[in-house]
């Protein structure tokens, strides 16, 4: 059995893979290009069973990387350092012989980013700061998450992960998900199509889910215009789910009356966009993952799955080739 990793992963993992897997053949892809075995350069193809693009496959590596994918006929898994698949450079993941992983290891961070937004909009810290700033004894009223619904659309690891913090603080939490099995997690399980009847009660609405045909432009007037007034609307998505345009004109109703974006429909976001300047904006630059312990739970998320694989058994989080480079 064989994998291949770039040079920066096999370092981080070393002692821990060749404890777990002492038989594995690595092939490491280093800075430069050339690939190694045993800190002997190797040449040709190295045709790995398993292939680890970590969060290292940034740059020109990641073509040099998907090069040898399509040259490795033995190839069967695939693990991934990204939640979404969508964007058209994981095209060539999408064949029927592998079997593709994302990665849930983003998903705690975005789920803090969501929820610490929330909060922070439903209570008024950014007046009581105001208040403070001019030495004025004001004392200001707010809303407790314990009365809010919360409708999270798309329920993978990452909105799972947003309703078990919403949920801690007491709030209802629907669910717009493909399956209307029931989760622990959800006290309201809705479709796509359910959304002009469900929107007019939540007043957290987080996009967290995948873009594909189905979901593209999603967020466009009628969404808008179902809204609660004075709701949130959060996405750390896909920015092709949102109708930008329709985005501002709603604000100026408050349908919502905030938004939270981690994602744009053009990234980076151009510098004389809108959207930087927009009082009832807050934008990040697609940030929302960059937590502390991101990096090593996706590392010990590829040696868990890489050991399922070892066993014969079937690793986490398999996403289907119709969702991979639909973007």
């Amino acid at each position: 059995m064989r994998t291949l990793l770039f040079r920066a992963a096999y370092d981080r993992i070393s002692g821990r893979l060749m404890t777990m897997a002492p038989d594995l053949e690595v092939v490491v892809l280093e800075p430069d290009g050339r690939l190694t075995l045993g800190g002997e350069e190797i040449s040709g193809d190295p045709d790995p069973d398993v292939l680890w693009l970590s969060r290292d496959a940034l740059g020109p590596q990641l073509q040099v990387f998907m090069g040898h994918l399509a040259g490795a006929k033995r190839a069967r898994w695939v693990q991934t350092a990204v939640a979404g698949l969508d964007h058209p450079v994981w095209t060539p993941l999408a064949d029927a012989r592998l079997q593709v992983s994302n990665s849930s290891a983003q998903a705690p961070a975005i789920a803090e980013y969501v929820t610490i937004h929330a909060l922070s909009l439903l209570h008024p810290i950014a007046e009581t700061a105001r208040h403070q700033a001019d030495h004025a004894w004001k004392r200001v009223d707010f809303r407790e998450v314990a009365e809010t619904r919360w409708l999270i659309i798309g329920f993978g690891n990452i909105g799972q992960e947003i309703a078990r913090r919403a949920r801690a603080f007491g709030a209802a939490i629907e669910v717009v998900r493909r399956s209307d099995a029931p989760h622990e997690l959800a006290d309201q399980i809705s479709s796509q199509a359910a959304l002009p009847q469900r929107l007019p009660h939540a007043d957290v609405v987080v996009l967290a889910c995948p873009l594909t045909e189905a979901t593209r432009d999603m967020v466009d007037p009628a969404f808008f215009a179902a809204m609660k007034p004075d709701s949130i609307l959060i996405n750390v998505g896909r920015g092709g789910l949102v109708d930008e345009d329709a985005l501002k004109l709603a604000l100026d109703q408050d349908r919502p009356a905030h938004a939270v974006l981690d994602v744009f429909r053009t990234e980076p976001l151009p510098t004389d966009s809108w959207i930087w300047d927009h009082p009832k904006i807050r934008m990040t630059p697609h940030s929302s993952s960059r937590g502390s312990l991101t990096g090593d739970r996706g590392d010990q998320l590829f040696l868990d799955n890489l050991a399922r694989f070892l066993k014969g058994e079937t690793p986490r989080h398999l996403v289907p080739p119709g969702d991979i480079g639909v973007g």
